[in-house]
């Protein structure tokens, strides 16, 4: 099976060596995505993950038993990400390699891998976007799109460049499908591992799906590529159900990772378009009333058996965590916040889609787009619109902009070919530096200096949210026996990563026990943290002075724990460990 099209082998080999001259600088700069893993709290526990399946865990087995209250929780990510990890440790293992370097080997390769071909997808998909070769331009906005998205970074290891690359790839596929028929099957296959490795990417699930159903209404010949789409999906959604939930837990429905709710939503509306799109008569009005039936039993499906997933993701989330967490976790934020405190994020994450939907709408002024033209920029408006909710949202819209603003360089170029004058010239240069997110990152940053405007908020700087990031930090700790750490959630992950210790708090939203525990102890008086202490077994408390989460939990609680340990002012209950005074992180022993 070959890749369809012309001009892919050129495509693959621009975007291995665009991977090979972005990991070179990653290598020669020191890997410092390595070196310091900052505020990726994802990769780190992702790292624990994977280093707890290859220590005898179960498959089925999500609990972390090393963070929150007695017993820990269940984690709401999938182990299909673990896999690939776990293969490349198990292989470097086999070759003779130490465990740090075997996953150290891990931490490099599988992002690298994802970034190459996440670069390749968007080429391709760019190509189809402009009809025309696109090659340089689209492999230019591509890479540097991707890596000031920092999710590629060697050590990044959580979920989101998976994600991003298999929603894009579904994308690609689903636009080419008229003229390569394996097409249609790969993009559904694509969009329901996507939505299996992480809820995030429901939305853009749901369009595509929408898509292949509505080129199905509108076009007779298109049954086929919603046959495709709605078997490959529904098809791996029953496989995924499968390997990766116990048989126990079939009946189980949770709204935040896949289960039977996701299952049964991918099954009942795959497997039902696959039937219209085969027996449903070629006429519109029957294939669009087959369509809009299916519609409706889906819906009265999810109403009557999970009203409860219908709710906000956050509906259900204690107001305190809400307050003092979820308020200040930087991609969870909604585009006003971003553009008031951090207006170097709002530049990168959100001039560029903007350019690209003005791009596609004054296409539309001229012409009727093409169907892959409209596919593109329908998933494009709609990550978006999830950007304004959410900045998340804006790691999919950076990454969809990069093809109409391929298409839009390379017309430019094709007419100063054709009549060359100094203000096409111009043009070209222009069109390229408003096509670069980094571009706006330096104009936010070089206004921001401008006016001498400090970050409004304790965590509204992204860059300075989180120290305490280097495994250095956490040597100390790790030479003390084990017990339970009461530490900011910021530091949980570190904590399990790097010791052997238990933490009380980590940034999941399923840690609702731990998390709040560990606001009761920092916020509350010493007298009563020492009973939350007491209560939880906690060995040893951990302050990073430079942690702007503490520092923000002394704020708003003078009278706390938090806030007297900030000021040195110690209960008789604690005592300091004299050798890391002074350093990143100061160990506190509970007598």
């Amino acid at each position: 099976m070959t890749v369809p099209g012309t001009g892919w082998k050129n495509d693959l080999l621009l975007a291995l060596c665009a991977t090979l001259v972005v990991l070179t600088i990653n290598a020669v700069s020191g890997f410092p995505t390595l070196a310091n893993y900052g505020a990726d709290n994802d990769s780190m526990l992702r790292l624990v993950e994977v280093r707890d399946l290859l220590g005898g865990q179960s498959w089925f087995d999500l609990h972390q038993y090393r963070m929150g209250a007695s017993g820990g929780f269940v984690m709401h990510w999938s182990r299909l990400v673990d896999t690939p990890l776990a293969l490349i440790i198990m292989a470097f293992d086999a070759l003779g390699a130490s465990p740090a370097t075997a996953e150290r080997a891990a931490q490099i390769i599988w992002p690298t891998l994802l970034y190459g071909l996440t670069i390749f997808v968007l080429m391709r998909a760019s190509r189809r976007f402009a009809g025309a070769n696109v090659a340089m331009p689209a492999v230019i906005l591509s890479t540097a799109a991707l890596f000031f998205l920092v999710i590629y970074s060697p050590g990044v290891i959580d979920h989101h460049n998976v994600q991003l690359l298999l929603t894009a790839a579904s994308l690609w596929l689903l636009m080419e499908a008229p003229s390569w028929r394996p097409a249609a099957l790969l993009s559904g296959i694509c969009a329901g591992l996507t939505l299996a490795v992480g809820m995030e990417t429901a939305p853009y699930v749901a369009v595509l799906g929408i898509c292949a159903a509505a080129l199905f209404v509108l076009d007779d010949r298109e049954r086929i590529t919603a046959r495709g789409f709605s078997l490959g999906f529904a098809g791996i959604a029953s496989l995924v159900f499968v390997a990766t939930i116990r048989p126990a837990d079939w009946g189980l429905a949770q709204c935040d990772a896949f289960s039977a709710f996701q299952f049964a939503v991918a099954a009942l509306s795959g497997f039902g378009l696959a039937i219209a799109a085969t027996l449903t008569a070629s006429t519109t009005r029957a294939r669009l009333g087959s369509t809009l039936a299916l519609a409706v039993v889906v819906a009265a499906a999810v109403i009557a058996f999970f009203p409860q997933c219908l709710a906000s993701p956050y509906a259900g989330m204690d107001e305190r965590i809400r307050t003092y967490w979820l308020a200040d976790v930087v991609e969870a934020q909604p585009f006003w916040s971003v553009a008031i405190h951090q207006p170097k994020l709002m530049a990168a994450r959100y001039v560029t889609p903007f350019i690209a939907i003005l791009l596609i709408g004054f296409q539309l002024r001229s012409r009727r787009l093409r169907r892959e033209e409209t596919l593109a920029a329908i998933l494009l408006l709609v990550a978006f619109v999830v950007s304004l909710w959410q900045v998340r949202g804006s790691t999919f819209s950076v990454a969809f902009a990069v093809l109409p603003l391929s298409a839009w360089i390379a017309k430019i170029r094709l007419r100063a070919d054709a009549t060359p004058s100094w203000r096409l010239s111009t043009g070209i240069v222009m069109a390229w530096l408003v096509s670069l997110n980094a571009t706006w990152a330096g104009v936010a940053v070089a206004a921001q200096s401008m006016v001498q405007k400090a970050p409004q908020r304790i965590n509204s700087d992204p860059d300075h949210a989180v120290t305490c990031g280097k495994p250095s930090d956490f040597h100390d700790l790790a030479a003390m026996p084990a017990t339970t750490v009461l530490a900011s959630s910021n530091l949980g992950s570190g904590i399990l990563m790097f010791t052997g210790h238990r933490a009380l708090a980590g940034p999941y939203h399923r840690n609702v026990g731990g998390n709040l525990a560990m606001l009761d102890a920092f916020m509350g008086t010493p007298d009563a943290a020492h009973a939350v202490i007491e209560r939880e077994r906690v060995g040893l408390v951990a302050i990073c002075r430079g942690n702007t989460e503490e520092i923000s939990l002394g704020l708003e609680a003078p009278k706390g724990l938090a806030a007297a340990l900030l000021r040195g002012d110690l209960p008789a209950w604690l005592e300091l460990d004299q050798s890391t005074a002074g350093k990143p992180i100061e160990i506190y022993k509970v007598r």
